[in-house]
């Protein structure tokens, strides 16, 4: 049995249930295609069978590798860049503390990342960091050639070589890439790195619940088993049907896909809790990359209330209506606060003295909910009993399902991405990299 709710109610007043029950015939070919890998991109449907199929073995290994860097590690580094990284940064903020000083106390490393951007300023100031902190890395890549996290492995691996030496430094990093081939494999053979296999079948922004996300979001002390069980409690639940009605994932695909044909090209992730708002990356990266192409598919957006209902609010009450938002809502918060009440109220607040802090955010979601509803923007609804592994995972895999169908609805390929590769080509002749020379050359021409 699953925890997580989707509810749809509140698009009704936009699209019928007719126009979302139209997508049936076509959602239960789509699952089928999955399951039997008869789709586009079936050489990419790994990620589909690891909450059941991964191996004990590889737990245990997992298990055994973030203890040690837990034992020897003030701070780890993860390096990557978009699926080698974000699955597991949006776990592991989750259900961390919000605060450095808490995190910091429950005797954890403290997660640091690199590998996610080029800014000069961010990785000097890491190496500062690194200069007075007893430190490990995870590096991810599965060429190990992408410039981000390969620019930032080669400077943070001459920092560790230099800090500790080159014996004690391979005890301090950990490739997670190809089997077989890649730079980073053959570096990592060269060297003695302690190894995991980013699995040929499945693509990076599906590979959280593979050691890409496993190890790190183990590292950070996190009950991995308990995410693999959420995502299996998912896996399950879904293969027992494919009816709308019945079948969270596909009510989501049916419903975004209705909405898009009625001109609804954005789709914004809302969560009323901080802690998710590396989810929401981790879910533009998956629905923006999967579904970006054709020049097809909603734009991804995300915004964290109540802030932003301060910035953004009124361009979703009142702006273009081309919008339709997904509520990420929680049921219960992991702590109890009530409001206080004040003898003179100069601030007016005594109506809700005694009632506790989440109640009063509960009453935010579903008055914002209500008033951008009568402003023209449909809402679903994503529930959450609670924030924790098991729920976690849940969430993960039913995300990732919604993706592959609703991706398969618009009639594109969600398991590649095309398109990631224009901006490279155009960097690398810029930076006069070899073979490159008349990339170089034609861009010279433009610029001038």
């Amino acid at each position: 049995m699953i925890h997580l709710k989707f509810n749809y109610e509140k698009v009704l007043p936009f699209i019928g249930r007719q126009e979302i029950h139209g997508y049936q015939e076509a959602i239960e070919s789509h699952f089928l295609a999955i399951r039997e890998r008869t789709g586009k991109g079936s050489d990419f449907l790994g990620w589909t069978e690891l909450p059941s199929s991964t191996d004990e073995t590889l737990i245990k290994k997992i298990e055994t590798a973030a203890t040690r860097f837990r034992e020897m590690s003030e701070v780890s580094v993860v390096v990557g860049i978009g699926g080698s990284y974000l699955g597991a940064r949006a776990v592991i903020e989750a259900l961390s503390p919000h605060f450095p000083l808490l995190r910091k106390k429950a005797g954890n490393p403290v997660m640091l990342y690199a590998g996610n951007n080029i800014s000069e300023d961010y990785l000097a100031e890491l190496l500062q960091v690194l200069d007075e902190k007893e430190y490990t890395l995870t590096v991810i890549s599965k060429s190990g050639t992408t410039t981000e996290p390969a620019l930032a492995f080669r400077l943070l691996r001459e920092h560790m070589e230099k800090k500790y030496g080159k014996e004690e430094a391979r005890n301090r990093i950990i490739a997670i890439t190809d089997k077989e081939k890649g730079a980073l494999k053959q570096l990592a053979t060269e060297e003695g790195y302690e190894t995991f296999v980013v699995p040929d079948d499945v693509g990076g922004r599906y590979s959280v619940l593979t050691p890409v996300g496993l190890l790190p979001i183990a590292v950070a002390g996190f009950d991995i088993r308990a995410l693999l069980q959420g995502a299996r409690y998912m896996q399950e639940f879904l293969q027992t049907t494919s009816q709308i009605d019945e079948n969270p994932a596909a009510a989501y695909a049916a419903v975004r896909n209705a909405l898009y044909a009625k001109g609804k090209t954005i789709e914004i992730m809302v969560n009323y809790e901080p802690a998710l708002f590396y989810f929401t990356e981790w879910w533009k990266q998956l629905y923006g990359e999967s579904e970006g192409k054709e020049n097809k598919g909603i734009f991804p957006a995300g915004v964290s209330n109540t802030t932003d209902l301060h910035s953004m609010g009124q361009y979703i009450q009142e702006g273009n209506r081309i919008l339709f938002e997904t509520v990420l809502s929680v049921e219960r918060p992991k702590h109890n606060l009530v409001v206080p009440a004040e003898e003179a109220n100069l601030d007016k607040l005594n109506y809700i003295a005694g009632k506790r802090i989440h109640e009063v955010n509960r009453m935010a979601e579903l008055g914002t909910a209500l008033a951008h509803v009568d402003g023209g923007v449909p809402n679903l609804k994503v529930t959450l009993p609670e924030i924790n592994e098991t729920t976690l995972g849940e969430l993960i895999y039913f995300y990732e399902m919604a993706c592959a169908v609703s991706g398969y609805l618009l009639g594109i390929n969600p398991f590649d991405q095309p398109g990631v590769e224009a901006y490279k080509r155009n960097m690398f002749a810029l930076l006069g990299k070899p073979g490159f020379e008349e990339e170089t050359e034609r861009i010279r021409e433009k610029l001038n």
